[in-house]
């Protein structure tokens, strides 16, 4: 009886789900992939880095999902001068009191949106540290606590832009998923100029209304315990990790947490789908996003034209998917 239970809430967390593409589909053209990797990383409790040129939405995008779950929303856009006080927030004195009050800075919401992350420099970067790991902020000496469903969501350009600085590998490790979004097809494209041609046809962000509440996103976090993974995925998950240990084209490999991230997300991939338990097939889907900002590659790789996409898709491809 439990288990039927447990497929039903399924179903309806599914249905739920199928209302956010639906939302989705009415303001951003196409991106399926994008938009799948996006939800699974926040169902799985993870903060996300979306990269691209600028002018494909990334931003539209991070900002919808957000409209989407009925929770506090901030966004910070980072530039070369942006102190880390003016992310994190600063004590001011207050006369009256004769003590120092805190003000929080932009990071204090449920979901942040941290525009063109690669754009201040390592200081401020790091100011995004303690947050995003322990998902607390440390000023003067006192930790400020944030809230359950904490997700951040970057959005960068690709590093060899004018003006951008290349993110620590160590707060790389920190985002769940590098998110890649490319151009659009010809189709999509044209479908992109229809609307705006119509105008009518463009839905605007301001028209968009929540469909999950924070309450919701919490339950479906919860039943991801109850989804099902067979040992052999679990073995298949650590022998594609182990590949980008031993790979010629890799110069530093993934880390166990890569492992645990690949096993979250499959787990949330599983749920989107309305399944209670994972396949090869979400392990495939969600692992070159959760690799490829954890891996570097060699010079010579580099030289040879790949991308750690492209190595991180190999590598999976190596490995024989479990019967």
């Amino acid at each position: 009886m439990e288990e039927n239970q447990s497929r039903t809430d399924l179903t309806q967390f599914a249905e739920k789900v199928r209302t956010l593409k639906e939302n989705i589909a009415q303001v951003v053209v196409g991106q399926e992939q994008t938009v799948d990797l996006l939800l699974t990383a926040i169902l799985a409790n993870g903060h996300v880095l979306i990269e691209g040129v600028p002018g494909v939405a990334k931003t539209l995008l991070a900002r919808l999902v957000a409209k989407l779950v009925d929770a506090d929303f901030s966004r910070v856009q980072f530039t070369p001068d942006l102190m880390p006080s003016d992310v994190l927030g600063t004590t001011v004195f207050n006369m009256k009191s004769g003590e120092f009050d805190f003000h929080p800075g932009p990071v204090f919401a449920d979901i942040v949106l941290v525009d063109e992350v690669n754009r201040a420099p390592a200081k401020t970067q790091a100011a995004l540290f303690e947050v995003m790991e322990e998902r607390q902020v440390t000023i003067d000496g006192k930790s400020h606590r944030m809230g359950d469903v904490y997700t951040i969501l970057a959005t960068q350009n690709p590093v060899e832009q004018e003006g951008t600085y290349k993110l620590p590998e160590a707060q790389t490790d920190r985002f769940m998923m590098k998110i890649t979004m490319g151009y659009p097809s010809l189709d999509e494209e044209v479908e992109i100029l229809e609307r705006h041609h119509r105008n009518s046809a463009l839905t605007r962000l301001e028209q968009i209304n929540p469909v999950i509440t924070k309450q919701e996103l919490l339950a479906m976090r919860q039943q991801m315990e109850q989804v099902v993974v067979d040992p052999s995925l679990l073995r298949y998950i650590a022998l594609i990790v182990q590949q980008t240990r031993t790979s010629k084209a890799v110069f530093l490999g993934a880390s166990p947490r890569a492992s645990v991230a690949i096993l979250q997300t499959a787990k949330a991939m599983a749920m989107i789908q309305g399944r209670d338990f994972v396949t090869p097939e979400d392990i495939q889907f969600v692992t070159p996003s959760v690799l490829q900002h954890r891996i570097i590659l060699t010079a010579e790789a580099e030289m040879e034209g790949f991308t750690a996409l492209k190595v991180a898709q190999r590598l999976i491809n190596k490995v024989e998917v479990p019967k």
